[in-house]
């Protein structure tokens, strides 16, 4: 049927996409990993090793595509349709979130955990892009690419990706810390006008932003 071949073909540019937003990812969190130390919060020297990385990464992907299965959901013709109509932007625009958001951070981009924050020495507070309008954007861009995936795709992997999200507020009250330890008042200043999920809509902002 004809809005069958519609989700397939959606489905299909959707995996390209995110292929190309996984390996933005890994080829940024290689060089990160290369590149000196410098601020480190909680257990970030232990946690964020080259070694742990790989294992952590590889451990993720194998669990993704073991839990690459249906679930057990039976949706009519119509619920078909208005999962693909709902769940592709929302999973497009997540992963758009994602890249533009490594983009902007460049060199400046790193792994984090829960466990802890490791900052680059010499590190810059990035405040352009998506930056200038969130203080999270690749977090939201997860947050809505899983809710997305999860319509779109109907798989355990998207489920388990959605349960994770959650644990993406503890990692960025982590980051937060970090930054605020290390930039002071130039990150309380930008926290004063930038939100950290939700952008403020452009009328709304504090007139000191111009």
């Amino acid at each position: 049927m004809r809005a069958t071949r519609i989700e397939t073909r959606v489905q299909r540019a959707g995996g390209l996409v995110t292929l190309v937003a996984v390996a933005l990812l890994l080829r940024g969190i290689g060089g990160a990993l290369r590149r000196p130390r410098g601020r480190a919060t909680g257990h970030a020297r232990r946690v964020l090793r080259a070694p742990v990385c790989v294992v952590e990464s590889l451990l993720f992907f194998m669990a993704c595509g073991w839990l690459w299965r249906p679930l057990p959901l039976a949706l009519s013709q119509s619920g078909r349709v208005l999962a693909l109509v709902l769940g592709t932007p929302l999973y497009i625009a997540g992963l758009l979130f994602v890249v533009w958001g490594r983009w902007a951070l460049g060199e400046m981009y790193h792994v984090s955990s829960g466990f802890g924050v490791q900052l680059h020495a010499g590190h810059r507070l990035v405040t352009q892009g998506p930056y200038a309008r969130l203080r999270h954007p690749m977090y939201l861009g997860v947050a809505l690419a899983g809710l997305g995936g999860l319509l779109l795709y109907r798989t355990w992997t998207f489920a388990l990706v959605t349960a994770l999200v959650p644990g993406l507020q503890r990692r960025a009250r982590r980051e937060e810390q970090a930054l605020a330890a290390e930039f002071g008042e130039a990150w309380a200043t930008y926290c004063q006008h930038v939100p950290p999920w939700r952008p403020r809509p452009r009328g709304r902002r504090d007139s000191r932003e111009g």
